[in-house]
């Protein structure tokens, strides 16, 4: 058995169901979730077809590169989106599909880890997707936290992380928009992390997958090879992006995504996942070229999106100390008591279920920076979003909070 195994903790979701299994909903209201980041919108319909269309071909095996039409597509995607010029993405060399981000980021860590460097670290924001810091256990790492709290913004203070955490680092996992914060991580920022990159020789991984839900529609998120173009960075060495079909086309069933970027790297990951036997079924492969072919649904996804956080912070705006964030899902608010409190005892109250933000964090140094906030996702059609935030509003009255 691979011991390493015995470092990983229970995922967040199965911490909030040991956390809810004996808080029995006191009253008859039907359940609101909250708490997973699992997108309702309805699937495009024209993705549906494709996939239809495309079952003839459930009797060819994959290839792992992906057809040439799809990493072509994801090209001419991210060439408009991330303005990356003349020269932007080849799809021969520097674009692979993965099935979805989840398991690129995994099996990404395991390619970049060095575990004979027995002092090596995978460095990531706090809070985290959980999969960053197990993919750097099972590499043979460590992972290093770096807070992600109000004053700075809810990104992290690169500048003052200390030359040895540089050093020691592998592997840099971004998150941009972050999740849970929606906090956007600027151009500025992301060019000084590509110089401590070259200068202490590790690798930027950027978990993008949150880049197409924004509030202001004139001002996308910048990505980490948008800012390598501006910086004449065309081999985008050292950088790695990973995206996803699942919450920009509200496929997550679809597992689809792809990551761009290093040359050097995606060779050394294909070779990595010719072996690991994960390449992306042909007719999902079809339906994600249709995907990445359109912007209309995008557009449309955005806009519902924005018309629940209006409704939902006009309701709680008075009641929860929240901000609607720039980009992502979620709200992050403050808790009026522990979080985990609040969790169990909205739940038993209102029958609405949130993520208690310590579960998404670690504490360092006696910190915990999800301590006493909740992680609301807006996922659920917006009639419920109103009903649910209404509950929460009903909630904090309730018990005095205000």
């Amino acid at each position: 058995m691979n011991h390493d195994l015995e470092k990983l903790q229970p995922y967040p979701f199965a911490k909030l169901a040991r956390l809810l299994a004996d808080a029995k909903h006191q009253g008859n209201l039907p359940h609101i979730p909250l708490s997973i980041g699992e997108p309702k919108h309805p699937s495009p319909e024209f993705v549906k077809q494709a996939l239809g269309q495309a079952l003839d071909r459930l009797a060819v095996y994959p290839t792992t590169r992906g057809l040439p039409e799809l990493r072509q597509a994801i090209a001419r995607w991210a060439e408009g989106r991330f303005q990356l010029g003349a020269e932007g993405l080849d799809p021969e060399s520097q674009v692979l599909p993965v099935n979805g981000t989840r398991e690129a980021l995994f099996a990404f860590a395991q390619v970049i880890a060095d575990r004979r460097q027995r002092e090596g670290l995978v460095v990531c924001p706090n809070p985290f997707y959980q999969i960053y810091e197990g993919a750097a256990y099972l590499a043979g790492v460590e992972p290093h936290f770096l807070p992600c709290v109000a004053e700075t913004g809810f990104v992290p203070d690169y500048q003052s992380v200390p030359a040895s955490v540089w050093q020691r680092c592998q592997l840099l996992f971004l998150c941009s928009p972050g999740n849970p914060t929606g906090a956007i991580t600027d151009s500025a920022t992301l060019k000084y992390l590509i110089e401590l990159a070259d200068k202490y020789d590790f690798v930027i991984a950027a978990d993008e997958c949150y880049s197409e839900i924004y509030a202001d529609e004139q001002q996308p998120p910048l990505g980490l090879l948008q800012a390598c173009r501006e910086l004449g960075r065309n081999d985008f060495s050292r950088c790695m992006v990973f995206h996803s079909l699942s919450k920009r086309s509200n496929l997550p069933g679809l597992r689809s995504g792809f990551v761009a970027g290093d040359a050097g790297l995606i060779a050394a990951f294909l070779k990595y996942r010719t072996y690991h036997g994960c390449a992306m079924p042909v007719q999902h492969q079809l339906a994600s070229i249709a995907a990445w072919n359109d912007e209309a649904h995008v557009v449309d996804n955005r806009q519902r999106y924005r018309e629940k956080f209006a409704a939902v912070k006009e309701i709680l705006g008075d009641c929860l100390s929240l901000e609607t964030p720039p980009a992502g899902f979620y709200l992050w608010p403050q808790t009026p008591q522990g979080d985990t409190d609040f969790a169990r005892d909205l739940f038993q109250q209102q029958h609405v279920t949130v993520l208690p933000g310590s579960y998404l964090s670690r504490t360092v140094a006696g910190q915990n920076p999800g301590a006493n906030r909740v992680r609301m996702a807006l996922v659920a059609p917006l009639p419920q979003c109103i009903e649910a935030a209404e509950r929460i509003r009903t909630f904090v009255h309730a018990n005095a909070f205000v």
